[in-house]
C-alpha cells in the first residue's frame, strides 16, 4: 500500500515505479498534507507519455484529473454504486481527506465469443416455411435457390450443396478423379479438414510452406514439389486472405493439374478483382456456424462445368442413377443438405455484403484502438486484391500473455490452427514448412462480433 502512494512533483520514473509495484496497477497522489489528490493508472501514465510526457517529468496537480472516492466507513452497497467497467478501485478517505484505503471491485463482464452467427430478419421466416412445407431434408425449393444464388455471388455457373464443408473438398477430389496414387498438393497453415479430405480419397497429401507476406500457399513452393504423381493443388484462401491464383493456374495449366479451391474462410473474397471460387476446376466452402454466413453445418461446391456439377449430384446422393431411381452405378455417399439449412442459407446470402462490411468497419475498429500499443501485426489487403474479415487475424509476440488476459476478461481468443506438418498423424507428409511455423505460433484472433468493447480491450491490453 505505501509503495503505490506518491506525492505531487514526483518524476514519471518513480511514478512507474510505483504502478509496478502493485498488481492492480494504481498509484494514489497525495499533497504535502497527506490529502488525496489524484489517481493515476496505468492507462493515465500511457496516455500521457502519448501527449508529450518524458520519464524525468514530474506529476504536477494540473496533470491529475478529478476521481471518485468513499468516506471511511462507507457502506458496501454505496461502494459498488460508485464501481463500473472503467472504474474498479476507490479510494477511502478519512475526515482530513488521507487516504486510509482502498475498495477493489472485479465486475463480472459479459462473455464476449470469438465469432457468432448474424441471424436476423428473415431467417427464422424461411425456416418455418420450409418447415411447414414438410419439405425438411435434401429437397425443397430452398435447396435449388441456395446453389443457384450462391454459385452467382461466386461468379460460377453451379453450386452443388453438402451437408458440410469438409465433405464437400473430399466430394470435388472424387469427382476429379483424385486417388489412390496420386499426390495433392496442400499448404501448411490450414484447418484439419483439408488434409483429411485427401486422405479420405486415398490420396497422398504434400504438405508446403505459406508466403510470410500472404500466410497464403507459396506458389514457389508448389512448384518445388511438383513430381510425376501430382495430380492438383488445393490453395486455401486461409483467415480471409485470396491466394495467389495467377501464378498457381499457371502452374496447374504447366503440368496439367486440378485444382480445388478451399474457400472455407473467405466468402467473398477477390483476386485482382475474381471471386475467389472462381477460378480452379471446383471451389469449395464451409456454412459452420462461425463463418462469415452460416447455414449451421453445412457446405457447397460451385464449379463452371456443367460436367463436374453433374457428376457431384451424383456422387453426393449415393451413387444413383438419375435415369433409373434406386440403381446405383458407382459408389457415393449421403453428402446432402438439407432444406431447412439451405433455407437459413438463403436468409444470409440476402445480407452477406452487409456482414463483409460489418467485419470491415470491426478490422477498422480494432487498429483504431489497439494500433498504439504496437502489439499486434494486423493482416493486410496485397495488391488491391478484397481481403474479407472472417475472423480478426494477427500476429503477436506475446500471444500467450494476450490470450490469458483476455480470457481473464470474459474475452474468447483463438490462436492460428497448429501446422499440419507439427501433428504426428501428418508430420510424413511434410515436403517444407519454415514460415507457416513461425506465423502458425505467433497468430492469434480476435473476436469478430459487433458487441466488442475495444477501448476495454485496450485497456486490458495495456498492461502487457
Amino acid at each position: 500500500m505505501n509503495q503505490s502512494k506518491c506525492r505531487v512533483g514526483v518524476k514519471l520514473r518513480s511514478l512507474l515505479e510505483a504502478i509496478n509495484e502493485e498488481p492492480f496497477g494504481t498509484a494514489f497522489i497525495e499533497n504535502e498534507q497527506d490529502v488525496l489528490v489524484g489517481i493515476i493508472t496505468d492507462g493515465d501514465f500511457r496516455r500521457m507519455l502519448l501527449n508529450g510526457k518524458e520519464l524525468d517529468d514530474t506529476i504536477e496537480k494540473e496533470d491529475l484529473s478529478s476521481f471518485i472516492s468513499a468516506n471511511k466507513g462507507e457502506d458496501f452497497d454505496k461502494l459498488i454504486a460508485k464501481t463500473n467497467h472503467k472504474i474498479n478501485i476507490i479510494p477511502i478517505v478519512g475526515k482530513n481527506g488521507e487516504l486510509v484505503d482502498y475498495f477493489e471491485y472485479k465486475h463480472k463482464t459479459k462473455f464476449t465469443p470469438v465469432a457468432e452467427p448474424t441471424l436476423e430478419n428473415r431467417e427464422l421466416e424461411y425456416l418455418l416455411d420450409a418447415f411447414k412445407s414438410t419439405w425438411i431434408s435434401s429437397r425443397g425449393k430452398y435447396i435449388d435457390r441456395f446453389e443457384a444464388e450462391f454459385a452467382s455471388f461466386c461468379s460460377t455457373k453451379c453450386g452443388v450443396a453438402t451437408s458440410n464443408g469438409t465433405v464437400a473438398i473430399h466430394l470435388a477430389l472424387v469427382a476429379l478423379g483424385i486417388g489412390e496414387g496420386d499426390e495433392v498438393i496442400i499448404p501448411d497453415l490450414t484447418f484439419a479438414a483439408t488434409i483429411n479430405a485427401v486422405l479420405y480419397a486415398n490420396a497422398t497429401p504434400v504438405i508446403v510452406d505459406v508466403d510470410p507476406i500472404t500466410w497464403t500457399i507459396f506458389p514457389e513452393e508448389i512448384e518445388k514439389a511438383i513430381t510425376s504423381k501430382t495430380k492438383a493443388i488445393i490453395p486455401v484462401h486461409v483467415y480471409g486472405q485470396s491466394c495467389e491464383m495467377d501464378k498457381i493456374m499457371h502452374l496447374a495449366n504447366k503440368h496439367n493439374l486440378k485444382v480445388v479451391e478451399d474457400c472455407a474462410e473467405a466468402h467473398g473474397a477477390e483476386f485482382k478483382g475474381q471471386k475467389v471460387g472462381s477460378f480452379g476446376d471446383i471451389a469449395t466452402f464451409s456454412f459452420f456456424a462461425n463463418k462469415i454466413i452460416t447455414t449451421g453445418e453445412g457446405g457447397m461446391c460451385v464449379t463452371n462445368s456443367e460436367e463436374l456439377d453433374t457428376k457431384m449430384r451424383k456422387l453426393r446422393d449415393h451413387g444413383m442413377s438419375k435415369e433409373k431411381r434406386y440403381w446405383h452405378d458407382e459408389i457415393g455417399f449421403n453428402y446432402r443438405m438439407t432444406n431447412l439449412q439451405a433455407a437459413i442459407g438463403c436468409a444470409q446470402l440476402e445480407k452477406i455484403e452487409w456482414i463483409l462490411d460489418r467485419n470491415d468497419q470491426i478490422e477498422r475498429d480494432y487498429i483504431k484502438h489497439l494500433d498504439h500499443l504496437n502489439l499486434f501485426k494486423w493482416q493486410k489487403t496485397y495488391r488491391q486484391n478484397r481481403k474479407v474479415v472472417w475472423l480478426m487475424s494477427c500476429l503477436t509476440e506475446k500471444r500467450s500473455e494476450v490470450m490469458d488476459k483476455l480470457k481473464e476478461n470474459n474475452i474468447d481468443v483463438r490462436p492460428f490452427f497448429f501446422c499440419l506438418s507439427e501433428m504426428p498423424i501428418y508430420s510424413k507428409y511434410k515436403f517444407s514448412n519454415r514460415n507457416a511455423l513461425v506465423i502458425s505460433k505467433r497468430g492469434i484472433n480476435l473476436p469478430t462480433v459487433k458487441n466488442v468493447d475495444y477501448e476495454n480491450v485496450a485497456n486490458i491490453l495495456s498492461t502487457i
